[in-house]
């Protein structure tokens, strides 16, 4: 795989997976003239995954990924969790086409966005079709089209392609510009808190008074700094808009957290939804954006039910397969499961409580079926007033 063109860690973070980071973007004379030479090429229309992919392929998130999955490393990553160097990489990250009519192998293909604007010029290098059933089985460990990534697969081309690939132009994001960073502008800013050890959160949901709390005791526990990381590309189906989430997530930085030791910054991560696989991956996701740590709580990366109404992952196996490779991810798993005990007023880790005592607790799926789900406002010891108010919004 060719690094040659990447970001060498210049602080004293972790150093990112692999090394370097990966940097795919192209500037200067070079892309003008690729822009220019791009409008004579054939060219395929990327859909809103492939192109949350290829933003963090180019700067890096997803390094030592260099390029959409050739067949070697796919086929590896599916059977086995990693390269076909070795490398531990447990979701593939590919790019399918629907027709391949028209496409040649060593030559170069444009890529656009559902606009039509051109993003990438990729020379293709390889092309293979794929099992839908083998893939999901392997990554996913089911076939049942309830989990939401196996039924979207259904829809996708069935030949992946891959070959180098020279990116003109990152997605263009409109919403909180402040707040979205790359690997590389992440790591400065965390080196400037002077905080070796970072320990990230990677969130899809609002942060409630639980994750609160956790958050900040994970950072006190490893004497480090907290970067809040939420995903805004595509998340499970039905959890609440982005848009709401971030201004949940400024209200309680403004608030609530501490200025120097917290960063929030956004990941246009589009999730799998893989439970233990996608926490292996987001260790290492998080480890080129700085962090040595990452919070796991219950049912990490959680896709629900499955079609027979049991759950597809344990609740507890996202936490015991990062612990399992810490040591090659480099990325310490930090759990958190905290309860609230209603007759002291605070939280504490649910296995330090005993058992007689009684405590409360509100899962994800309970918070969105019976409060989110029926406009009804969450009990004050699980939710901010400010952030039950904009939650009342939605």
């Amino acid at each position: 795989m060719d690094l040659n063109k990447s970001i060498r860690a210049t602080n004293n973070l972790m150093e990112p997976y692999g090394g370097r980071l990966v940097n795919l973007l192209i500037d200067g004379e070079e892309r003008a003239e690729l822009i220019a030479y791009a409008m004579t090429l054939p060219w395929r229309q990327l859909s809103p995954r492939a192109l949350c992919d290829l933003e963090l392929l180019a700067v890096g998130a997803f390094s030592p990924l260099d390029r959409f999955m050739g067949h070697a490393d796919y086929a590896s990553v599916v059977d086995h969790m990693r390269l076909s160097n070795g490398t531990l990489f447990p979701i593939p990250v590919t790019l399918p086409v629907g027709n391949a009519d028209g496409l040649a192998l060593g030559e170069d293909l444009a890529l656009r966005n559902a606009k039509n604007e051109l993003v990438a010029v990729m020379t293709v290098e390889e092309m293979f079709g794929w099992d839908q059933a083998q893939e999901a089985a392997g990554v996913l460990g089911s076939t049942d089209v309830a989990h939401s990534l196996i039924a979207e697969m259904q829809g996708w081309g069935r030949t992946y392609v891959s070959g180098r690939v020279k990116v003109l132009e990152l997605p263009k994001h409109y919403d909180f510009v402040d707040l979205r960073h790359s690997p590389a502008q992440v790591r400065s800013l965390l080196e400037r808190s002077g905080y070796s050890r970072v320990v990230a959160f990677q969130t899809q949901t609002p942060i409630h008074r639980a994750h609160e709390e956790g958050t900040k005791r994970a950072a006190a526990l490893i004497d480090g700094a907290l970067l809040i990381h939420p995903v805004v590309g595509l998340a499970r189906p039905g959890d609440v808009d982005h848009f709401t989430r971030v201004r949940i997530y400024k209200v309680l930085m403004e608030k609530y957290y501490d200025p120097k030791r917290t960063f929030l910054s956004l990941l246009p991560l589009a999730m799998r939804m893989a439970g233990p696989r996608e926490a292996l991956w987001h260790a290492i996701i998080q480890r080129n954006y700085g962090a040595s740590h990452l919070i796991v709580g219950r049912n990490h990366a959680d896709p629900g039910l499955d079609s027979r109404g049991k759950p597809f992952y344990g609740p507890y196996d996202a936490q015991e397969l990062l612990s399992r490779y810490e040591g090659e991810t480099g990325v310490e798993m930090v759990p958190q499961e905290l309860v609230y005990i209603p007759s002291e007023g605070r939280y504490e880790p649910r296995e330090r409580v005993p058992a007689a005592i009684p405590v409360a607790s509100i899962s994800k799926t309970q918070m969105r079926m019976d409060y989110l789900g029926k406009g009804v406002r969450p009990p004050d010891w699980l939710t901010r007033p400010e952030i039950a108010e904009i939650l009342d919004e939605i």
